[in-house]
């Protein structure tokens, strides 16, 4: 999306918010349902609020360190910082009413945050501020984006918000909303997929009493290296989940990619690229990764020593087999976002255009509707599909259409 369009987009928006709040109508054809019915719901909040109202500090506090979100998102904060610093974001976790208990925002964003109370102890439900992504998401229980002039308090129409709930697994039960906010001219058509898998990060990091296997994660009983690489990243060795850094995770990634092992040039090159960093460094990770799996990864060179499994080998057997549907119930989206070492950027790339053009060739509608998950924006696909359904009345058409209008929406 151009800036043009998204300045042409933000006075659209301006102009439905301004009908909506002056005249109480005329904002119906201009604007997406949900936010409407939001903005309906709003209609006890001023829409000149300058901050959101802050809960007690104390309770605050004392919730969130008994919280399984605060032991979920210790063990992926790194993460969720560099997303939040990549990208000028400020990210928040809240509990089930919207109260944020956890931020973390690049230095821009950060001071925009704490000027609306943008922080923890702040209240951003409906009625307390109004519309906004955060509310939405956990009200709806559906990943929610807002941008500019949707949201209900004009304080925030220079923001753009993409949110997503965060589940307990074994209940399924909503603990939480994960959201991301930068403002309005820096809207990214992956905005609100990076939601979803950030919510997903933070679900498989729950404590082991707060959650059960999800779906496409990898967890097994049986002896060896399990690697779910897809979408997120989890490795798990007989049985047991291992807690690793970004780092290791990728090493451990290259490596099974080459099971006949990797020099320590290779590896570096393959991680780093052109990137200054000394060998030194990288033998210190895999020193750290040997321990962590029990001394079953060999030097000279480097070889995992043990059985491995990973969700990118199931893809692409169900790929090699002609079997998209299954490709796509195994594939959790790209191969670890946000990566930047160049064998699995190139990887990752490979994949995606496997998976895609293994689509466009067998529009599967069921597959296509899991696709659409992982890449709303892709309309192509969809596209193809209701073109090779034609006037079926397949049980998918109308479930396609919505989303082919909501995506290009």
């Amino acid at each position: 999306m151009t800036t043009d369009d998204l300045h042409s987009r933000r006075v659209d928006a301006v102009r439905a918010w301004t009908s909506f709040v002056t005249l109480g109508d005329g904002a119906e054809p201009a604007v997406r349902p949900e936010i409407l019915r939001s903005w309906e719901m709003s209609g006890r909040v001023s829409p000149t609020v300058t901050e959101a109202p802050l809960a007690d500090e104390a309770a605050t506090a004392e919730f969130w360190r008994d919280s399984p979100l605060q032991r979920a998102v210790s063990r992926v904060q790194d993460e969720l910082k560099r997303t939040a610093e990549d990208g000028d974001l400020v990210i928040a976790v809240t509990d089930a009413d919207t109260r944020i208990l956890w931020t973390y925002g690049g230095r821009v964003m950060r001071r925009k945050a704490e000027t609306v109370n943008f922080v923890p102890g702040g209240r951003w439900d409906e009625a307390s501020v109004g519309t906004n992504a955060l509310a939405i998401a956990g009200r709806a229980d559906a990943p929610s984006m807002v941008f500019s002039a949707e949201h209900y308090a004009e304080v925030v129409h220079n923001w753009v918000c993409w949110a997503a709930p965060v589940h307990d697994p074994a209940s399924g039960l909503v603990l939480g909303v994960i959201d991301l906010s930068t403002t309005w001219d820096r809207t990214h058509p992956i905005g609100l997929a990076t939601a979803r898998l950030m919510a997903r990060l933070v679900e498989t990091a729950l404590p082991t009493s707060q959650r059960s296997p999800t779906a496409g994660v990898m967890a097994t009983d049986q002896p060896g290296l399990a690697l779910t690489l897809l979408g997120t990243a989890q490795v798990w060795l007989d049985g047991q989940r291992l807690l690793l850094n970004r780092r290791q995770t990728e090493i451990l990634a290259l490596l099974a990619l080459h099971p006949s092992g990797l020099s320590v040039e290779q590896l570096h090159s393959l991680l780093y690229g052109d990137s200054a960093v000394t060998t030194s460094t990288l033998k210190a990770e895999v020193s750290h990764l040997r321990a962590s799996l029990k001394g079953q990864l060999s030097s000279r060179p480097y070889r995992l020593t043990l059985p491995v499994t990973t969700d990118i080998d199931k893809v692409q057997r169900r790929l090699r087999a002609g079997d998209v549907t299954g490709a796509l119930a195994a594939y959790g989206g790209d191969l670890l976002p946000g990566t930047d070492a160049p064998a699995l950027v190139e990887m990752a790339d490979y994949l995606a255009v496997s998976v895609r053009e293994a689509l466009l060739a067998n529009p599967d509608p069921d597959a296509v509707l899991r696709y659409s998950e992982l890449a709303p924006y892709d309309t192509h696909v969809i596209e193809a599909c209701l073109v090779a359904l034609g006037a079926s009345s397949h049980p998918a058409v109308p479930l396609l259409k919505g989303r082919l209008a909501a995506s290009r929406a």
